[in-house]
């Protein structure tokens, strides 16, 4: 007679920071119904309206009213999901938590984010972008992660106008500070990953969108000014191109990155060193929709959602801003046969959808 024993596996443990931001939440949300245990973590600061922010954590089960510094609570909802509010800046707490937290996975989405905010408060920026990860990656290697994901951006690209915009070309000119602590970041990723064998994976996210996007973002400021019948700022004189990436594509791209930590590219060439691989378990990849828009035509994207024209009223290009962006992703689609699939027209219809829920308003 045969006796079977049930096969009880172990569920891993996920770490997301900024998990009451933009990306942070769409990602937590989309794992928490996979056979995973997730912590959130979020210092929940003011760049933008708080309430947003916990309107995303009671998406998720969480209280505001249960909240406190550097105590985990449990979702009222999913029973595999724990909040900590916390700052990566607080160097001793985030270490320890990280390094004792048993975690399996790390995924970095925590960052101060915005190109023209750093250029009125730069040491905003160090704090949470730098020193901020510099705790993320020594937690992750005390504790033996598997696999550290974390954000970069297309910003870091600068300069370079070659299009589209590829992980082998060079970023080495950044134009606002947001871009330098993400370029810095992707260096000192590589450190670690050279020194202590912890593999690392940056993600260059290309001009994210979408439902409970942050208030700062061009598409949630058109669409508001729109319905107030206020003039919406376009710079460049509209003159702009944007790869824009709907971040459910974002999210799904992670989701399918978590499991495929990098290993040491044993071709690299040290006499000609290819920045998107190494010796090391590190790689770059750019997450972008590879199908740019004119800013333009993006509007009336909106424009048509909304049933509403747009006051248009054309700027210069803005200090810290490029004028185009393009993705080459055939890399990411190499490596997780995924490509980004929602159209611009669907992401704004979605995202228009989400606002006026949001903003309870109805058209009369």
């Amino acid at each position: 007679m045969h006796v079977y024993k049930k096969n009880y596996m172990k569920k891993e443990n996920i770490l997301i920071t900024g998990a009451a931001g933009f990306i942070g939440f769409n990602l937590t949300n989309l794992l928490i119904s996979e056979t995973y245990n997730i912590y959130g973590l979020d210092n929940i600061n003011d760049y933008y309206d708080v309430n947003l922010k916990y309107a995303r954590l009671k998406e998720l089960g969480i209280n505001r009213n249960d909240i406190s510094d550097n105590i985990p609570i449990k979702s009222d909802k999913f029973n595999n999901f724990t909040f900590i509010k916390s700052n990566l800046e607080n160097y001793d707490f985030i270490v320890k938590f990280i390094s004792e937290g048993n975690f399996d996975y790390v995924i970095n989405l925590a960052a101060q984010a915005g190109v023209r905010y750093s250029i009125e408060n730069p040491r905003v920026y160090l704090k949470s972008n730098i020193d901020g990860f510099l705790s993320i990656l020594e937690g992750c290697k005390q504790g033996k992660i598997k696999h550290l994901i974390y954000a970069s951006t297309s910003s870091v690209y600068g300069l370079n106008t070659t299009m589209p915009l590829s992980e082998n070309q060079s970023t080495e000119h950044p134009i606002s500070l947001y871009a330098a602590t993400k370029k810095a970041n992707e260096m000192m990723a590589h450190t670690y990953s050279h020194l202590f064998n912890l593999p690392t994976t940056g993600l260059r996210f290309f001009t994210v969108y979408g439902p409970w996007g942050r208030p700062d973002m061009a598409l949630f400021l058109f669409t508001k000014s729109i319905l107030e019948n206020k003039p919406i700022s376009v710079f460049n004189h509209g003159n702009m191109i944007r790869d824009f990436t709907y971040v459910l594509d974002i999210v799904e791209s992670i989701k399918k990155l978590l499991k495929k930590p990098p290993v040491k590219n044993i071709n690299w060439d040290t006499y000609k060193p290819n920045p998107k691989s190494s010796i090391a378990p590190y790689r770059i990849y750019n997450i972008g929709n590879s199908n740019p828009v004119p800013l333009i035509e993006y509007i009336k994207h909106l424009e048509i959602a909304l049933d509403k024209k747009a006051i248009y009223n054309f700027l210069d290009i803005q200090p810290g801003d490029v004028p185009a962006t393009h993705a080459d992703i055939q890399d990411l689609d190499n490596y997780i046969k995924y490509r980004p699939k929602i159209s611009v027209k669907e992401g704004i219809q979605n995202f228009v959808n989400w606002y006026l829920i949001w903003n309870k308003i109805k058209f009369n």
